[in-house]
């Protein structure tokens, strides 16, 4: 199934606001309320950054992949598999935070320099179903609209925790 694709300047846009807007709306909550999840089976602020941070591990290395190979074959990986093999889950919120703001200044350093031809290149994803084409576009979109889904999340969870 294609996903529909947003407009480049719109994709750099909303890539750009995600960090910016997560340290906005969990400003003034303690590094206990940060860490707690609001009720039973839910996340908690530091689980969805260690989430975003996941996706944007997978998704941006295979941006970088797709422009420095021509037409690569990646093996499709999972972000919810990946955070297991990672710390993010135990990392103090704050430094989370800037570690995935650092890393998206250096995507979006990659993607506000590409000429528009490169957007178009692509990847055969393999491992989930039939091969999918993936262009840089897509991963980019992908990318930007997680992250704005999992931004209503934080909103839920500072108003949980605000009350």
């Amino acid at each position: 199934m294609s996903r529909p694709v947003l407009p480049i300047p719109q994709v750099l846009a909303l890539l750009q606001q995600t960090p910016p807007r997560i340290a906005e709306i969990t400003s003034g909550l303690t590094h206990d309320q940060l860490h707690t999840s609001p009720g039973p089976d839910e996340w908690s602020a530091n689980h969805v950054l260690a989430h975003l941070r996941s996706c944007a591990d997978v998704w941006g290395d295979c941006i970088k992949l797709v422009l420095h190979q021509d037409t690569p074959t990646i093996r499709a990986i999972n972000p919810r598999t990946y955070i297991k093999s990672t710390d993010y889950l135990n990392r103090e919120f704050k430094s989370s935070l800037r570690a995935f703001t650092k890393q998206r200044a250096d995507l979006l350093a990659i993607l506000e320099n590409l000429p528009p031809k490169s957007w178009s290149r692509h990847a055969v994803i393999t491992g989930a179903g039939s091969p999918l084409k993936h262009t840089v576009l897509i991963y980019a979109t992908r990318l930007a609209v997680h992250e704005r889904s999992h931004l209503k999340q934080f909103k839920r969870i500072a108003a949980a925790m605000h009350s």
